[in-house]
């Protein structure tokens, strides 16, 4: 399978670079698999388009500031430097993986430091598998406050803009809770308060699950073959409340809703672990490539944005929905200038 046949164009000027100033404003693209229909909508919408009996599944992790600028070199002197924390190792509390810039001009043994004062110390002490560093950092006292404090958040590069106090709130879901993403779960962004409430008041079911969202969210494909792309490893954990509701839901028949593609890899990750497909409450780091021809065990439908181009996430939603049907979906929101990617708009798959 070419990773060529997931490609489609898409002018520069879709590229939402800001949020819209009300988050359930986006527009909402309602793909029904069945009929192959389409629909445009509102995200206001989206609750009416729920079955009472369905379980809302939401990515509940948090974004944090884990784009650091610092010097290489002495604290007042030495060439600048940018740090993106992706993963912390499992071994080392302050060792962490990175991408770095300049890449080739960081080496083992180079001393980085970050904030004003240099008050955040570090030493790359090697290379990842994929071509990260590893640093270690010298041990401070709340560590991830400090990086808090002086980090950015880390908006994607195809936002071609530095990212502002505003969006330490919008780059953010209303719900999110637990810290430790580089990017943000981004079908969750649309979600307010008050639509949360017309959820609940329709008696709908959420269940929330965790899953750190990393490279292997946005890594690009590489590959010339599908099959051949492998995916970096993701913190996550379902937890046993959150489990108790899914298996109770798939026992009824009654439909899996999962927001976004981060909770797709969660669910059916897990759910790969069983030899029958059961899901089972842990934690651990989940690595799955979802493309055309797999069999989904959990999720019956799906709330996504609109993904890259030949990205592992289209691919994702290929396999969900089939290839000709998604890209015909995509030229569809070309055609009518839907926004597209992290701040833009989405689509609803049934």
């Amino acid at each position: 399978m070419l990773v060529s046949d997931f490609n489609y164009q898409l002018p520069a000027e879709l590229i939402a670079q800001q949020p819209l100033p009300a988050r359930a404003d986006s527009r909402l693209l309602h793909l029904n698999r069945a009929s192959q229909s389409l629909k445009d909508a509102c995200f206001h919408d989206f609750p009416g388009l729920l079955s009472s009996d369905d379980l809302l599944v939401f990515n509940n992790t948090r974004v944090f500031s884990a784009r650091l600028f610092g010097k290489k070199g002495t604290p007042n002197g030495g060439s600048n430097v940018e740090v993106l924390l992706t993963r912390q190792t499992s071994l080392d509390p302050n060792e962490w993986q990175c991408l770095v810039k300049p890449g080739r001009q960081i080496r083992p043994s180079d001393v980085l430091r970050f904030g004003d004062n240099g008050e955040l110390r570090a030493e790359v002490i090697g290379r990842s598998q994929f071509g990260e560093r590893i640093v270690r950092f010298e041990a401070v006292q709340d560590f991830l406050g400090l990086v808090e404090r002086i980090g950015h958040i880390p908006l994607p590069p195809y936002i071609s803009r530095d990212d502002g106090p505003a969006d330490k709130e919008r780059y953010q879901t209303v719900y999110a809770r637990e810290r430790g993403s580089i990017a943000a779960p981004t079908a969750g962004l649309h979600f307010t308060p008050e639509i949360l409430d017309q959820i609940k008041d329709r008696g709908i079911e959420t269940a929330e699950i965790t899953l750190h969202v990393g490279l292997g969210t946005f890594q690009p494909v590489r590959t010339e073959l599908v099959e051949e792309h492998k995916l970096h490893r993701e913190t996550y954990c379902i937890s046993p409340q959150a489990t108790e509701k899914i298996k109770d839901a798939k026992a009824a028949k009654r439909r899996i809703v999962a927001v976004g593609t981060t909770t797709v890899r969660t669910l059916e990750y897990a759910a790969s672990l069983s030899p029958d497909g059961e899901l089972k409450a842990g934690q651990g780091e989940a690595d799955i490539f979802i493309y055309p021809g797999y069999k989904f065990r959990i999720v019956d439908a799906l709330l996504t944005n609109f993904h890259l181009p030949k990205s592992s996430l289209l691919i994702l939603i290929s396999a969900f929905a089939g290839r000709e049907q998604v890209l015909a979906a995509y030229h569809h929101a070309v055609a009518r200038e839907y926004r597209f990617y992290s701040y833009g708009d989405c689509m609803f798959i049934e």
